[in-house]
């Protein structure tokens, strides 16, 4: 890999403040200072230090989002803001993606990485990856309910696999409900649909969980953080290079 390309990814910049950095005699390679852009450096061998700090090679990046409404999972739009929009430039550096997508007035967990192969295996209809949301309903969600979600729920242009609904609070004042759903697929408002099936309406949706990664409960809402070790760990069930 060029010397001045490992630098952008990892984040110092834009290739012209690399250069900068370069000229400054700032960058040193194993040891020794590197002023050329252009040689080539084996990012896993080879020693980069800047301002007499080691810089670690990452592959691949991995951050867990806590998205908000009204911004889409998308890596570009003319109309909308994006996922990546949330993210700091350091973070965008490695031109990650988002695994999957919430629809813009859904919130909650959203994985972003860069690991092509991780998110193939996450979202494929085989792996039957299980995604938890709490949703808040306008009406009454009742056992049948429950029995029509097990059932599998036949919509105009596909029957649903079988999923689990669980009744958290009933308000009969108000006339709404809390619950708790549980789908292995991600068709297009599939949820919303579900729910909209029994002759209700979602009114707010929170997705929890995604496989083995969970929403922090300290992540505030429009941030973000890297995955932690225990949780690139439990990755590793998808059999892919992490």
């Amino acid at each position: 890999m060029r010397l001045d390309k490992f630098l952008v990814e990892m984040g110092l910049g834009s290739r012209t403040e690399v250069k900068r950095l370069l000229k400054k005699k700032q960058v040193l390679v194993n040891g020794k200072i590197e002023t050329s852009a252009k040689i080539q450096i084996d990012e896993n061998q080879d020693e980069i230090s800047v301002n007499n700090q080691v810089l670690i090679y990452e592959r691949f990046v991995y951050y867990l989002l806590n998205k908000p409404k009204g911004v889409i999972s998308a890596t570009e739009d003319d109309k909308h803001r994006t996922v990546l929009d949330l993210l700091n430039e350091n973070a965008r550096q490695k031109e990650v993606f988002p695994v999957g997508r919430l629809d813009i007035d859904t919130h909650g967990l959203l994985l972003l990485t860069n690991n092509g192969a991780l998110a193939h295996a996450m979202l494929s209809p085989k792996k039957h990856v299980a995604k938890v949301y709490r949703a808040k309903v306008d009406g009454i969600i009742t056992e049948k309910d429950v029995e029509h979600f097990e059932a599998g729920i036949e919509l105009k242009d596909f029957t649903c696999q079988p999923a689990k609904l669980t009744i958290l609070e009933v308000n009969e004042e108000q006339q709404t409900s809390l619950v708790e759903i549980i789908i292995s697929e991600g068709k297009f408002h599939q949820v919303k649909r579900m729910v909209q099936a029994c002759g209700k309406t979602v009114t707010d949706l929170e997705r929890l969980s995604m496989g083995p990664l969970m929403l922090d409960e300290r992540l505030e809402l429009v941030t973000f953080r890297r995955l932690t070790k225990e949780e690139l760990e439990k990755l590793t069930i998808f059999g892919v290079e992490l």
